[in-house]
């Protein structure tokens, strides 16, 4: 039989057969994917094959082999064990969403989130949520990360998830669709849901005073089928987002920006560090390219973790 993996727990998982009936399965063995080493061998939206299996007066449901994937998003955790797990596999679109506060997502998170989707040709579209509480100041913020991302080439959209404020735009993009709504915990994902879906009623939380961090409230990844011919992926918030398997030489391939200026450098195998005549060092200095996105590529390039967010002030 073959299915779609709906929800993983780590030890059982929700398979839909290509039917539509659901089945709770195991794995059968140990499984091993081209070589990736992850914390979960099967993820939610992968493709499985699958068999019913009789253990004594029990009838169990076992996955036995995974269809090769379309694509898939995977991080390296940020802990010191540096596994990696893949949040999610066959996707058509990511929706990332960005607060500018309670929580903060930093600008280095956002571009680490869009390298790994750019090296997997995943489309992603940034949602500036929580439009509805910014005060004047923060506006011209996130107005300034609008315009920065929208130059180089992503779909941002600005909503207000609780108001129900600019959702029908992330519907109509979702028509026909498997997409993941993906940020970390308090940005509103699961808001964002119920307010596509009011009959899921997924369970929200507040942000912590203390923090102003989100509570967990998707403990695993789940797909929902949705009314109007949709399918989404919602994921546990991500703390941080640290990048898998990527030499240095292609990071810079997948910021866009960098990747049309790159015939220009006199190097073919410039990192445009410190190299002479480098095209992506000569943008910046003529504000071409946004510190920002270069201080997270270097960042990367240097494996410092993602702690630096946006000062649009000394950016300009």
């Amino acid at each position: 039989m073959k299915g779609t993996v709906y929800k993983s727990t780590g030890s059982w998982y929700t398979v839909k057969s290509e039917e539509g009936s659901f089945y709770e399965c195991r794995i059968k063995g140990k499984f091993r994917i081209k070589g990736i080493k992850s914390t979960n061998p099967v993820s939610v939206g992968d493709k499985v094959i699958f068999e019913l299996e009789e253990i004594g007066d029990e009838t169990v449901a076992v996955i036995s082999g995974i269809v090769e994937r379309k694509n898939y998003i995977i991080r390296k955790s940020v802990n010191l064990s540096k596994q990696t797990h893949i949040i999610a596999a066959n996707l058509d679109q990511v929706f990332l969403l960005v607060t500018l506060n309670n929580p903060p997502t930093f600008t280095s998170f956002i571009d680490r989130f869009l390298v790994t989707a750019e090296a997997y040709e995943i489309p992603v579209v940034l949602l500036f949520n929580k439009m509805d509480v910014y005060d004047p100041e923060e506006m011209v913020e996130v107005n300034y990360l609008v315009q920065l991302y929208q130059e180089i080439g992503y779909t941002c959209i600005e909503i207000a998830a609780k108001e129900g404020d600019n959702v029908h735009l992330v519907k109509e993009m979702m028509i026909d669709k498997t997409s993941m709504f993906a940020g970390h915990s308090g940005v509103g994902k699961s808001t964002l849901v119920n307010a596509l879906e009011p009959g899921l009623k997924l369970k929200t939380a507040q942000i912590s005073d203390q923090h102003l961090q989100g509570q967990h409230t998707t403990t695993f990844a789940e797909m929902y089928d949705l009314s109007f011919d949709a399918r989404i992926i919602d994921t546990p918030g991500i703390k941080g987002f640290g990048i898998v398997d990527m030499e240095k030489e292609e990071i810079g391939d997948y910021f866009p920006e960098f990747f049309r200026l790159k015939p220009n450098c006199k190097f073919n195998n410039c990192l445009h560090l410190d190299e002479p005549k480098c095209a992506i060092k000569d943008a910046l200095e003529n504000n071409e390219i946004s510190w920002s996105r270069y201080r997270s590529y270097v960042q990367m390039i240097t494996g410092e973790e993602e702690n630096y967010r946006i000062d649009i002030y000394k950016e300009r």
